[in-house]
């Protein structure tokens, strides 16, 4: 019994909870809501990932849930299109031949987000160089294809991860608990928006969470998902619904 307890305890403090971020969005100091006026956004295809969390806490993916979400999402965003400020254009109309492109520029934006999520929302991992400075990131100048293709100046992009606990997981959290106290996490559930300047690569707005709400494989739940993800979005009319 005591080696069980052990072990338990070893393997729970190696899978245990993430410290979440603290602070969940920003604008960049020098963007102003009124530059939209006029202009055209890209709304590029959301990145999605929905998939299960297994007993050890390893990430295994699920093509139906994934594939159900990835439509859920589509159609919840098209429906909210008549809330924008300002002309939406999509991925799909625009830019079908530029896949490559698409996906890099995605993967770029994912990566900013991350690093902007660990080292300046997170203020406990704050970077040196980056404590008590402004939010002020950059994709970089590769975007400014985009712009030219397809006449937007600025792009949204949307992520969704989500594993779901498994059984065996949500048992081991709860024999962590119970048997050494020690807290496991079960499911994880992120999402990050972010609006970006296609002429400078500046990252002008981001919101992104760790722990959002919303079964994103059913539409209620994506319903709620796109309210957070939305939430102080700048080129909304109407604030999001929470």
């Amino acid at each position: 019994m005591r080696r069980l307890v052990v072990v338990t305890a070893l393997v729970a403090l190696l899978f245990g909870t993430p410290a979440f971020a603290q602070e969940k969005s920003a604008v960049r100091p020098d963007f102003a809501q009124s530059s939209l006026a006029g202009q055209k956004i890209l709304i590029v295809r959301p990145a999605v990932w929905v998939g299960e969390q297994s007993t050890g806490g390893m990430a295994e993916p699920n093509a139906d849930w994934t594939a159900q979400s990835r439509v859920l999402l589509a159609e919840e965003l098209g429906r909210r299109q008549k809330s924008f400020r300002v002309e939406v254009v999509s991925e799909t109309d625009a830019l079908a031949r530029d896949a490559a492109l698409l996906a890099d520029y995605g993967a770029l934006f994912e990566s900013v987000a991350g690093a902007v999520v660990e080292y300046q929302f997170f203020k406990g991992n704050r970077l040196p160089t980056r404590k008590n400075h402004p939010f002020e990131w950059t994709l970089g100048p590769s975007g400014k294809v985009l712009a030219e293709r397809t006449g937007a100046k600025y792009a949204l992009f949307i992520n969704v991860k989500d594993e779901f606990g498994s059984f065996g997981r949500k048992m081991f959290q709860v024999l962590a608990a119970g048997l050494v106290g020690v807290g496991v996490q079960s499911g994880v559930h992120r999402g990050y928006a972010g609006l970006v300047d296609l002429e400078t690569g500046n990252l002008l707005w981001l919101n992104a969470d760790n722990a959002m709400g919303g079964d994103v494989r059913v539409a209620e739940g994506m319903q709620k998902r796109v309210d957070q993800l939305l939430e102080g979005f700048p080129g909304l009319v109407d604030q999001p619904r929470l």
